[in-house]
This record gives structure tokens, C-alpha cells and sequence, in this order.
């Protein structure tokens, strides 16, 4: 028997994180459309789910939907 695992996907609030942090994170990004880097990303969204972190937000270039997955440090 196969079961379906959904992923619970939990909105955080990206404008929590200090401001050179969210410079940061809006400037490295990766777009797959562009081929790109650093091209960065408008309109931010923030959301975890049980294994990662991610902000979802648009290319400045060519405005597709662009995702930077978040690695935290553990300290």
C-alpha cells in the first residue's frame, strides 16, 4: 500500500528578520528561469515545513517566481 505524504507548509513573517539579513537573502538569489545569480527577488514570502525553510519571491529580471532555501546554523 502506498501512502501520499503531504508536506505541512507553515507562513513566517520575513520582515521578523533584521534588516541585513533580509538584504542579504533578497540579493543571493538563484533564478532557474534566467540562469542566473544574484539577480535578485521581490515581493518575499517566508514558509517552513518540518525539514526546511524557504522564501519564495519574484526575479527582478524576469519576474518568475524564485525560491532560496534557508540553512541555519546550528550554534
Amino acid at each position: 500500500m502506498t501512502e501520499l505524504l503531504e508536506e505541512q507548509v507553515v507562513p513566517r513573517d520575513f520582515y521578523a528578520r533584521s534588516a541585513e539579513e533580509q538584504e542579504d537573502f533578497l540579493a543571493q538569489t538563484w533564478c532557474n528561469h534566467c540562469q542566473e545569480i544574484d539577480l535578485g527577488m521581490v515581493n518575499p514570502k517566508e514558509f517552513e515545513s518540518k525539514d526546511r525553510i524557504w522564501i519564495e519571491g519574484e526575479c527582478v529580471k524576469c519576474g518568475n517566481t524564485t525560491v532560496t532555501e534557508i540553512v541555519e546554523d546550528d550554534e
